[in-house]
This record gives C-alpha cells, structure tokens and sequence, in this order.
C-alpha cells in the first residue's frame, strides 16, 4: 500500500510517500522560518500563502524521487488538524482536489497522531505499547499508547508548552527566530551552576507540568543582570545552560514516572523539542538505569513533516473516503480517534 502524506498545519510544507512494504520512499520539506524571522513568530496569512506556492511543486518532486505515478498511489493523507485553519485549507483541498481526480481515497490525519507515531518511521520501530512524550512548542505530554488510536492521556502541562517557554526564553535572551534551536546552541558554551533557576513541579507527585514561571524566573534573573550591567555573552549563556537543564531536569522526572504509572518499559519520544540533544542524552540514561528503551524519531521528523502524515494514513487507510467534500480542524481532541484494531 503506497500513500501520498501533506502536512501543511503551520509554517512548515511537508510532503511523502511510504509504502507499507518498502517503508519510507521519499520526502521534503520547506520550512518558512526565513519569512516569519522578521515578524518573530509565524504569520498565518503568509504561511497560507507559501504554502499555496510551495505544495504543487513538492508533490511533484517527491512522487518522481519515489518513482510513483499518480495512479499508482493507494491512497492520499493530509493533516486535518488541529493547526491554523487557513494553512490546514491548503493542504486539505490539495489533497482531496487530487483524491478526486484519481478516483482514490483521501484521509484526514490528526497532527498529534503524526508526531505520536513518527519513531516508527525509525529503525528499529518501537512495538506497541509505550509510552509517549509529546514536547514540542504546542504541546508537552505524556500518553499511554496501546496502539493507533488507542490514546490515554497520562500528563499535560498546566500553561506553556516545554517548546514556547525555550522561545520565550530565546526573546529574553535577544536570541534570533526560532528561538528554541539558538537556545540550545548558546546553551552549549554555558557553564554549569553559572546561575540558578527552579524546577517546577519535579516533585509534584504527579504528571503535571508548568514551564511559565520558569521563563519568568529567567525574566527576573536577566533584569537584575541588566540592573547590574553584568548581562554580558557569558551570563546570557550561562541562563540559556540552566533553563535548558531545568527543562530536561522536568521531563526526564516525568517521563519516569509516567512509565512506572503506565507500567511501560518503553518511552517514545516526538515533538520538535525531542530533537535537543541533552534532552535525549539524559532520557536514555534515566530510562536505561529503570531497564527500559526509548525511541526517538530521526532529527528530520522531529518537527512537522510529510513522513509522519503519510505514515499515520497508511495505518488508517481502510478508514478514508473517495475524494469530494472535506472539513479542516484547528481544534481537535486526539482522544476522540476511533482505535485501529489491525496496526500497520
């Protein structure tokens, strides 16, 4: 079975194929981060327009890479959801447009369902069940997975999501857009015990998680600095090493004991945050000392692509519909996804 996948949620257009019995065939990504740099953030108009520009083309290179007529795809999966509606609009009626016209089923995917389900685009691929970390800038959550569509959801942080507190953090710092990757990279020439920032909620018994009052702790450390004249390259990377660690100091306690709630030996990491390096480094050996594995996506389907889309629909194939008449998601609550009795 040969699916077409299109993730065009936010700001980044994502386009492949994979086949169920020869996995990953082909991908690409445009990412718009040049054309929102300058505003700070993403713009949704502009993200929907780029993606008008972008996905045509991207479909074409990647089924010629793959070596896939249009009519040889079984089927076409695109994001539904959640995301921003005019972006989701683009992809949505690309795909149905393109479903109808070949006479092929098209099927709308839920973005976190994506991302839950990207290690498996890995080798090796973890078997179900496990328990998943979802952190990204949108996001930070623990689920138990039983399987596809068989979602519970374990923790949630109470406000910001791991991924926003590091670009919050970033503007703080007058690091540049996207401010979660510059972060990390000034945090490597940070020193360690080079200033002090609390770890919210590591000790609250229970799933939960709060990342805002640990930008505003970083907030009130860089205005005593400045009150100072100390805020030099040094002190701003020695708070970049200290939020950074306070964030993987949080998530590694969670992810623990989401594990020992759900009684896993398995943990699956995915989102954009997964991609940090410390981050992975520090789950893997707190996992490993527990006897348990974790999965991780590769770096390039951490953040939002094509891959995890077409993934996702080849799992759900049996579920889509002829091309024609079609609705898109902003919001969309991943625990109302009927399950899929026979996983891919």
């Amino acid at each position: 079975m040969r699916v077409l996948g299109i993730e065009t949620s936010c700001d980044e257009t994502g386009v492949a194929v994979y086949d169920t019995a020869a996995g990953l065939l082909a991908h690409r990504l445009h990412s718009q981060v040049d054309l929102h740099a300058r505003y700070g953030g993403v713009v949704p108009e502009l993200a929907s327009r780029d993606h008008v520009r972008r996905l045509v083309p991207l479909i074409e290179e990647v089924l010629a890479e793959a070596d896939t007529p249009r009519e040889a795809l079984d089927g076409i999966a695109y994001t539904e959801g959640p995301g921003l509606a005019g972006a989701l609009l683009v992809g949505a009626s690309v795909a149905q447009g393109l479903a109808f016209a070949l006479g092929k089923p098209a099927i709308g995917i839920h973005h976190l369902e994506g991302h839950l389900l990207s290690p498996m685009l890995a080798t090796p691929r973890p078997d179900f069940p496990f328990v998943a970390l979802l952190v990204s800038g949108g996001h930070t959550q623990f689920y138990d997975v039983a399987g596809v569509g068989r979602y519970r959801l374990l923790g949630d942080t109470l406000d910001d999501a791991a991924g926003e507190a590091f670009d919050k953090t970033a503007t703080l710092l007058g690091l540049p857009y996207p401010g979660g990757p510059a972060l990390a990279r000034l945090a490597e020439s940070g020193r360690a015990g080079g200033a002090s920032l609390p770890r919210p909620m590591i000790d609250s018994g229970d799933l939960a998680m709060s990342f805002s009052g640990l930008k505003t702790a970083v907030m009130t450390a860089v205005r005593k600095l400045e009150a100072r004249g100390a805020l030099d390259a040094q002190a701003k990377a020695d708070l970049a090493r200290e939020f950074e660690s306070a964030v993987v100091d949080v998530l590694a306690a969670k992810a623990i004991a989401a594990l020992d709630d759900a009684g896993r030996r398995t943990l699956v990491v995915a989102g954009g945050v997964g991609a940090n390096l410390r981050l992975r480094a520090r789950l893997v050996a707190d996992a490993a000392r527990r006897g348990a594995g974790v999965h991780f996506p590769d770096i390039a389907f951490c953040t939002d692509n094509g891959a995890m889309i077409a993934l996702a629909g080849a799992l759900r194939l049996h579920e889509a519909r002829a091309g024609g008449g079609f609705t898109v998601r902003p919001r969309w609550d991943l625990a109302s996804l009927p399950a899929v009795e026979a996983n891919a």
